[in-house]
């Protein structure tokens, strides 16, 4: 009988804590609801720069009303709690950053903003930019290697973009390429501190099932390109597991009928990840 108490109460206990936990939670999500309409009162986007932009960009066209509202809602969020600077002489207008943050924030339409943390800065070059990066050898040699970039996503740090490629890829786009939703993809792969391929997955997600999944379609790219042979998607997502998540979110959201034919299972993935069934 003594036992039976004590089980009892140990329950009890367990039910006052997760009772105390989705308390604070809905305090949490109440306070965060609060915040939001407070920036968005103080931070609006003027309607017709927000219509001038999104209309003209073909990865919204899928999108309902709805979905437009809240992606309007995190656009004006982001630009009120990151800054996006230009570089070489770069003037950013508004329009500007409102085509740069709104498709950042198309990766996280149906997640939270919370995937954006650790970071407050996006620098814009107005062309590609050279960047120089110490590599190690097998022997243990230091090597400078220097590249010139579209873009590229630091760790815990900003995300740089080439203007040039981005205005191409918002207006004039292919299949397959999107420099902002690549870099901020990136953002989400190195969120759990290492970028991956594995992003902080949602809840019900499988973590082996994702592994399996990618490491399965990355393996055969990387043996379609070994062979010389064509790749179904861009062959830089060969380069690491990493890349291939980023290269795989660009086809989910601008060519997602060629991602599903050459790789379904990364594509069930990502539709699990993303929750964004409506976009091609």
């Amino acid at each position: 009988m003594e036992i039976i108490r004590q089980y009892d109460w140990t329950i009890l206990q367990c039910n006052r804590q997760v009772r105390q936990i989705q308390k604070l939670k809905s305090i949490g999500n109440t306070l965060r609801r609060w915040n939001m309409r407070r920036i968005l009162r103080r931070n609006p986007i003027p309607h017709h720069v927000w219509r001038r932009v999104t209309r003209r960009i073909a990865i919204f066209h899928e999108l309902g009303a709805v979905q437009m509202a809240h992606l309007r809602e995190l656009t004006a969020w982001f630009l009120h709690s990151k800054a996006i600077n230009g570089a070489h002489g770069l003037e950013v207008t508004l329009a500007m950053r409102v085509a740069v943050a709104a498709q950042a924030c198309l990766l996280i339409l149906d997640l939270d903003i919370d995937y954006f943390d650790n970071w407050v800065e996006v620098i814009l070059y107005p062309g590609a930019f050279r960047v120089n990066h110490e590599q190690v050898d097998a022997i243990g040699l230091v090597h400078n290697d220097a590249n010139v970039l579209s873009g590229e996503s630091w760790l815990r740090g900003p995300v740089i973009l080439s203007w040039d490629d981005v205005e191409r890829d918002t207006y004039s786009p292919q299949p397959g390429r999107n420099v902002v939703l690549h870099e901020f993809a990136h953002k989400l792969d190195g969120l759990n501190g290492a970028a991956n391929g594995l992003p902080p997955l949602r809840r019900g997600m499988s973590r082996r099932r994702w592994a399996e999944d990618f490491s399965a379609a990355y393996d055969a790219l990387c043996l379609q390109v070994a062979a010389g042979k064509s790749a179904c998607i861009n062959p830089y997502a060969a380069t690491s597991p990493a890349e291939f998540f980023a290269v795989a979110s660009e086809y989910f959201f601008t060519a997602r009928d060629i991602l599903k034919k050459s790789c379904p299972n990364v594509e069930r993935q990502l539709t699990l990840f993303y929750r964004q069934a409506g976009v091609r």
